[in-house]
This record gives structure tokens, C-alpha cells and sequence, in this order.
């Protein structure tokens, strides 16, 4: 009997066993009936609208789901309407068209802030206008107190510089410095000039012009490293200037579509590579650690300063908020096209035996690039001549062969002027082209003169040229050099079609909507390696966007003609 129990017992326990796995199965899938499923809510639903995503496997939708600043799902409304809750906000798009949030690939943040309280000559066509604008500020200012600005352009009124003789009479006592709208040439009045100890006999800097009379006598000019004579004189900014200047960009740049921006610092040739160090310290994390910012920051450092970058990524990261992000170095090789110091092949036609300058000794530049990109740091240049360009070009080259195959994104930023051939490296050696197709407006009627029709005609803004050699072609303004208005940058490269002319220039360059909008979004985004995070609208990624004013996307297709609705960052809405 006893015996017959145990074999019994053993049968049961085995047959227990062999079904335990249903029984387990039997039991959670009772318990699963009885808990309702958690119901994830959008905080914002977006519908009934033409949504573009930047996003290759889902080009187009008609809603989005956002969630605590993310997006949650991209699609038709039906597959997204289980989202909606009792706490969700619903904007009806009626029929417009909605974007990512525009980004702008090269800038100077905080200094286009600065600039809104300065001297503005963007856009003065006439000597007369120009010296009643500095007039006025003298009139306004403190005996003394410098009297800054900046934005003029001197094709405007017909190509003659201007010089120290036409302000000294209206700023007898107060010391004036007037940057160019390139950045790379400035206008000094005579007391400055005494100020700096400029005279005749000063010699000419390594990479820098002082402009002169015939007689020796500076004429209150001064290019790219000359600049430094003066720039390291002018009181620098406070730190609640700068502040002021931030927040004020910021609002602009929001008001235009722009919620992220890759900020190359206040940093030029001519001045102290402390600036964008400062600025980071004082201001961006400032703002971050207080909750200011408003427009996602990526920030650029100068070449110099490399080390310092580094140990600073090794120890907080790349990404040190949602709104702020650590780049890498910026350089320079050359000036600019309208100050006649970009570096070309050939000599400028109005200024004989004058192939522009380079502004930063080649071999010094070559070695900061070789332990730059060794230490895995992302390298941005400034070229804009033919000759700058490819010298850029053969240095990347030589230093990737060096240092091995990576995903290092090298940047030419500006590439303005390709040699034939030029364009097509670019993406054979996967080289972003950080280009600013506003410039174009300004350079139709200068570049010709300078350069002679024939070579202007070739190697000028080759926006399609490039994007035909598979570059990764990224837009920016380069403000305050020119205006922050991507939508107008994307018309720009469109139709080029510079102010009071009929027809493009160059029209084999110009490029679709698409790809001008992508230049401004996602492939923006790949060229700061910022794309894990945004530039399309895609599911995790940063609920960023811009609702336009037009109805249909194929009217917008046809030229890129719309305007700013509405601008949203981390699915709230903060323009208007």
C-alpha cells in the first residue's frame, strides 16, 4: 500500500511538471485579462495637414503624436487618433504644410545678437546714408564711448570702399569700428586708427592688409589679421550684454523656423580665440543651467583650442542638455570673396597681382587638423577661393590617410568657389559642404568683376554640382553676415535669382525644394552629427517643427515660396 502511494505520488509530481509550462501560461494569461494595458496619450496630436519628415522611409503624413518633447508616432490619423486622451492638445493644420525645424549650419550666434544693438548698415546703398547712420550714433553716445556696427557692403553703392575721411568730421572724439558684412574687413575712423598705433609705418600682419593711400597713409581699412590691430583695443562686451544679445537672437532666429543653430563662435581672423570660450562659460551655460535656453545650440571652438575641447567631451559628453551640444574645431585658411582676400589660382581682376591671402600659416593648420581629428574631434575650415579650397581638400585627404578610416565628417564651410573637379571630392571623400546660399545674392554681380565672367560661371555656389558627387550639402546664413531666414535661403537655391535681375545665375546650379529643404534639416543635422537627435520627424526624436503658410506642397514645390506660421521646439509652440 505504501509502495502504491509513492508511485502515485511520483506520477502526479511528473505529470505536474510536464504541464507547468501551460498551467504558468494559463495563469499570466488570466492575470494579463484582468489589468487593463496601459494607454500611452499624446500630449499634442497634429492632423489634417501636409507633414514633410526629412525622414526617407516615411517622406509624408498627415498627423503626429508628441510626448513629453518627443515625437511619438508619424502617420495618418487614423493609425495615431488612440493616442488622443483628456489631456491632449489637438492643432488642426487645416491643409497647411509643416517641416522640421529648420536648421541653420553656420552662424554667429551672439554675435548677430550684439549686432541688433549696434550701428546696422545692412543694406545702405548710399555714401550720404551711410555717414548720417554714424552720425546718429555719435549724436546718442557718450564723448568717448565707441561707436560699433557693422553690415555694410560696399557693392551697394557701387563698389567704392570707404574710408576713415568720411566719419572723422561727424566722430572727432569718439573712436569707430565698422565690420564689413563678410566679416573679414573693417572701417577704422583716424582716432581709432592713432588709438591702435596704425601709422604709415606700421608693417602689414601675417595674413592681413592695411588698406593705403598712395602715400603710405593708412585710409582707415583694415583686412583679416589686420583687424587685430584694433578688434584687441575695443572693450569687450559684458557679460549682461551678451546675455541681452542671446536671448535677443534667440527670439529672432525662432521667428524664422530656426530652432537649431551650429554656432561658430565669435571667432575670426583677427581676433583672440578666447571669445567662444568666454561665451560658453558665461552664456550658454548659464542659460542651460537656468532653464533660458530657447533654440538648440551646437557649439564650434577655435582650431587652437582643440585640447581644451577634448578634455572637456571626455569629460561631460557630447550632449550636455537638450539644448545644448559640444561640436567641434573651427579654422580658417582664407577671407572673402568682397574683401579681395579669398585665396584663388588666378589674380582678382581689379586688384593685379593679388590672389588673396592665406590667413593662417598651411603647415600649422595641417598639424592642428592631424592631432584635432586623431583625438576624434570634428574639423570645420573656412575656404572660399578655388586655390582655398583645394588646399582644404588635399589636407583632409592626407590627414584621414594618416590617421584611418572613421566617420569623421570633415567640413569646408562656405566652399564657394570650386576649381573644376573640386566638387566631385567632396563626396568621394565624404566631406560635408557647410554652404550659404544667400551669399549668392550679394556675389552675382561681384564675383564677375572680380573674377572675370568666365570663372565666376564655373566655380561658383555649385550647389547641384555637388549634390551630384553625393555630398552631404548643408545650408546656413552665416549671420549676421547675411540674414537668418532659411526659407529665403532654400528660395535662393531654388532660383537663384539675384535682387533686380530676370534670370539665374548659373541656372545648371540650381537645386529642388526637397533637396534645399533637406540641406536645412536632416542632412544639417548628419553634418554636426546631430541626427540621432534631430532634423527629421521621426519617431524619439526631438518634437521640432514649423508649421508654413502655404497650402499645398506642390505649390511649394515649385519655388519654395512660403512664410513662418507658427514655430514649435519640444512639441511647444514659441513663435508667435
Amino acid at each position: 500500500m505504501n509502495r502504491f502511494v509513492v508511485v502515485s505520488a511520483a506520477i502526479f509530481l511528473l505529470i505536474s511538471v510536464a504541464y507547468l509550462p501551460l498551467l504558468n501560461e494559463l495563469y499570466w494569461s488570466t492575470l494579463k485579462s484582468l489589468i487593463p494595458p496601459v494607454r500611452i496619450v499624446a500630449d499634442l496630436l497634429v492632423r489634417n495637414g501636409t507633414i514633410f519628415t526629412s525622414d526617407s522611409t516615411l517622406p509624408f503624413a498627415d498627423s503626429m503624436a508628441i510626448r513629453n518633447g518627443r515625437i511619438l508616432k508619424v502617420g495618418s490619423f487614423s493609425t495615431l487618433k488612440d493616442y488622443m486622451g483628456d489631456g491632449t492638445m489637438e492643432v488642426n493644420l487645416e491643409e497647411k504644410v509643416l517641416v522640421p525645424g529648420l536648421i541653420d549650419s553656420h552662424l554667429h550666434l551672439i554675435s548677430g545678437g550684439l549686432q541688433m544693438a549696434h550701428v546696422g548698415l545692412r543694406g545702405v546703398t548710399k555714401k550720404d546714408e551711410f555717414c548720417r547712420m554714424v552720425k546718429d550714433a555719435v549724436k546718442n553716445a557718450k564723448e568717448g564711448s565707441w561707436i560699433l556696427g557693422g553690415g555694410w557692403n560696399n557693392d551697394f553703392w557701387g563698389g567704392e570702399l570707404p574710408s576713415a575721411s568720411w566719419i572723422d568730421e561727424v566722430s572727432p572724439h569718439n573712436p569707430v569700428w565698422l565690420i564689413r558684412m563678410d566679416g573679414h574687413m573693417a572701417l577704422a575712423n583716424s582716432l581709432t586708427l592713432r588709438l591702435a598705433g596704425v601709422t604709415s609705418l606700421t608693417e602689414d600682419p601675417v595674413g592681413g592688409t592695411i588698406m593705403r593711400l598712395p602715400s603710405g597713409e593708412p585710409t582707415g581699412l583694415l583686412i583679416d589679421a589686420a583687424m587685430e590691430l584694433v578688434s584687441t583695443l575695443v572693450q569687450e562686451v559684458s557679460v549682461d550684454e551678451r546675455r541681452e544679445a542671446l536671448g535677443r537672437a534667440s527670439k529672432y532666429a525662432l521667428s524664422r523656423g530656426v530652432t537649431t543653430v551650429i554656432d561658430l563662435g565669435r571667432y575670426y581672423p583677427g581676433t583672440t580665440d578666447e571669445l567662444s570660450w568666454k561665451d560658453f562659460q558665461d552664456v550658454y551655460l548659464w542659460a542651460d543651467s537656468l532653464k533660458k535656453m530657447m533654440i538648440r545650440t551646437c557649439l564650434f571652438f577655435p582650431i587652437t583650442t582643440w585640447s581644451r575641447l577634448l578634455a572637456l567631451k571626455l569629460e561631460k559628453g557630447p550632449v550636455l542638455s537638450e539644448w545644448l551640444y559640444l561640436g567641434g574645431v573651427k579654422a580658417f585658411v582664407d577671407g572673402s570673396l568682397g574683401s579681395n582676400s579669398a585665396l584663388f589660382y588666378e589674380e582678382y581682376l581689379d586688384t593685379p597681382n593679388n590672389h588673396g591671402l592665406e590667413v593662417m600659416d598651411l603647415e600649422l593648420l595641417s598639424n592642428l587638423t592631424m592631432a584635432a581629428d586623431k583625438s576624434g574631434l570634428q574639423v570645420a575650415i573656412h575656404a572660399i577661393g578655388d586655390k582655398a579650397n583645394d588646399m582644404i581638400l588635399d589636407m583632409y585627404e592626407s590627414v584621414a590617410a594618416a590617421n584611418g578610416d572613421r566617420d569623421r565628417r570633415f567640413r569646408i564651410e562656405h566652399a564657394q568657389h570650386l576649381a573644376p573637379g573640386s566638387a566631385d571630392r567632396f563626396g568621394r571623400h565624404r566631406i560635408v559642404a557647410s554652404v550659404q546660399p544667400d551669399h549668392l545674392l550679394d556675389d552675382a554681380d561681384t564675383a564677375p568683376k572680380k573674377l572675370g565672367s568666365d570663372r565666376a560661371q564655373k566655380e561658383s555656389y555649385l550647389f547641384q554640382s555637388l549634390l551630384n558627387g553625393n555630398a552631404l550639402l548643408a545650408f546656413g546664413s552665416d549671420w549676421p553676415v547675411a540674414d537668418i531666414n532659411p526659407l529665403q535661403s532654400i528660395r535662393t537655391a531654388v532660383k537663384r535669382v539675384p535682387p533686380k535681375w530676370n534670370h539665374a545665375w548659373i541656372p545648371s546650379e540650381c537645386i529642388s525644394v526637397t533637396d534645399a529643404l533637406n540641406a536645412h534639416t536632416i542632412s544639417a543635422a548628419r553634418a554636426a552629427f546631430l541626427d540621432h537627435h534631430l532634423g527629421s520627424l521621426s519617431p524619439g526624436k526631438l518634437a521640432d517643427f514649423v508649421i508654413l503658410s502655404t497650402d499645398f506642397w506642390d505649390d511649394f514645390l515649385k519655388d519654395g515660396s512660403a512664410s513662418v506660421l507658427a514655430t514649435y521646439v519640444g512639441g511647444k509652440q514659441v513663435h508667435p
